[in-house]
């Protein structure tokens, strides 16, 4: 082949270069939607924000009783169970202020601001604690809700709320013009008050199991908001406080540095322990719902304690044979998450009474209940059944009645009887259809009224004996 057949052969044509420009543009196309989509340094107002966040610190005056009321306002409703009014006190709670003030002001080294934040946080925190504790002291509703109940104890899921919240709630700060509605849906979400109500209630009813657990989880909130702050305000390099000493600046960059280290390294061990505390718990509900399983046998109440790795499981029913719990054994220490935990079987047929010693009093209260409800049931559909039948019986009874030797043997035995007749009467009270045997009689004009309604009585008893009824009715003939 010649020099110029392979020239001819790699020729590039018009086509493909155009295609290649195509694919290019549309390459750099996509890299610059893509860019602009999802770019937030553009738009971002550095010193407005930092002016913002440092106006929402202070703590005196209008936010002083702006904070008084919304603990009242959610206290109330965590007492009554409403939902509705929490959030409403979520709304108009000035708390996000100096959380969002710590982060900000470690990331660009203010230590003068750090100081305004964490003392007016302080304040706030226990101003809180101490509303909360005064309402649920005067009042008389002292009873455990659902939404109290909520609150004494943190979750992976609380963490995560407050990382993502507070990651919405710095950008929407960050960003030229502040979008008010993200604001108003992070202090939703991340609840920061409701946690704070719970510690006063738990220290007014004495439950400081309560208290501290809420405390707890109003500090996580807390930590990951200031965390999500001080992390953003970095990627968006918020330029630093600037200090005439040399000295002072590189000192306060070592205090700040120290701080968000302090703040960074427990937060990330607890995530990861909340993590696996969830991922142990819900593994351990997934093992009970699909492996715990025997005819005749029912769960009736499963427990885990994430520290002992202890999982509890009651059962009721037929007795479960020790070579089918060893299965279980085997199966658990196959599953993920649950190797080494130990798994304690409790069932009906213990003597010991440790199943009735282990069982919680409400556990024990719905199986009771749940006892009372079906034997009642089955009471009902009984006596329903029997009522029924009898009915029917009734009226085969009365179809096949033979009347004419019946009327002869009753004037028989009552001489001064003028007429004796019969029918069937069909009555209803609108939710049950009955039909009813009547006898109907007339004496002689010289038998009194007190001996009718003797003779009457007579008569009707005489008559459910020979005819085999419990249902008949004598009546004077109209």
């Amino acid at each position: 082949m010649s020099e110029q057949q392979k020239n001819d052969n790699v020729h590039v044509t018009p086509n493909d270069e155009e295609f290649e420009q195509v694919k290019l543009n549309t390459w750099e196309s996509i890299k610059k939607f893509f860019k602009e989509l999802f770019d937030i340094r553009s738009d971002s107002d550095r010193d407005a924000t930092i002016e913002a966040v440092k106006k929402d610190i202070p703590f005196k005056g209008h936010t002083a009783w702006i904070l008084i009321f919304s603990i009242f306002v959610a206290s109330i409703g965590l007492n009554v169970s409403s939902t509705a009014v929490v959030i409403g006190a979520m709304l108009i709670s000035p708390l996000m202020g100096p959380i969002v003030g710590i982060g900000l002001s470690v990331a660009i080294n203010d230590v003068e601001t750090l100081r305004r934040s964490l003392v007016n946080l302080g304040i706030m925190v226990f101003l809180s604690v101490l509303t909360a504790y005064l309402y649920f002291e005067l009042s008389p509703l002292t009873e455990e809700t659902p939404e109290l109940v909520a609150r004494t104890y943190p979750t992976i899921l609380d963490v995560l709320v407050a990382i993502f919240g507070g990651l919405g709630l710095i950008i929407a700060k960050t960003k030229s013009g502040t979008i008010a509605s993200v604001i108003f849906g992070v202090a939703i979400a991340t609840a920061l008050m409701p946690p704070l109500c719970t510690v006063g209630y738990g220290l007014a009813i004495g439950n400081f199991q309560y208290a501290g657990g809420a405390l707890y989880l109003f500090s996580i909130n807390a930590v990951f908001i200031a965390l999500s702050t001080f992390i953003v305000s970095k990627l968006l390099r918020f330029p630093l406080v600037r200090y005439a000493n040399s000295k002072r600046r590189r000192r306060t960059a070592q205090i700040a540095s120290l701080i968000a280290l302090i703040v960074m390294v427990p937060s990330v061990i607890l995530f990861i322990n909340l993590l696996d505390q969830q991922l142990f718990e819900n593994k351990t509900k997934e093992f009970v719902k699909n492996v715990i399983k025997y005819e005749g046998a029912e769960v009736v109440k499963s427990t885990q304690d994430f520290q002992t790795k202890d999982i509890e499981v009651y059962l009721i029913g037929r007795p479960v044979p020790q070579s089918t719990i060893n299965e279980w054994l085997s199966q658990m220490e196959e599953s993920e998450m649950l190797q080494g935990a130990n798994l304690r079987i409790y069932q009906g047929t213990d003597q010991s009474g440790e199943l009735a010693e282990k069982l919680s009093s409400d556990v024990k209260a719905g199986i009771l209940e749940d006892l009372y409800v079906k034997n009642e049931q089955a009471i009902q559909d009984k006596n329903s059944r029997i009522d029924f039948l009898e009915n029917e019986i009734a009226k085969l009874r009365v179809k096949d009645l033979p009347f004419e030797e019946l009327s002869k043997e009753v004037k028989a035995v009552y001489k001064d009887m003028e007429s004796f007749s019969f029918s069937r009467r069909v009555t209803t009270n609108f939710t049950k259809t009955d039909t009813l045997p009547v006898v109907y009689v007339s004496w002689a004009k010289n038998v009194s009224s007190k001996e009718k309604i003797e003779k009457n009585q007579a008569l009707l008893d005489w008559l459910k004996i020979k005819m085999k009824v419990d249902t008949l009715l004598v009546q004077d003939t109209p």
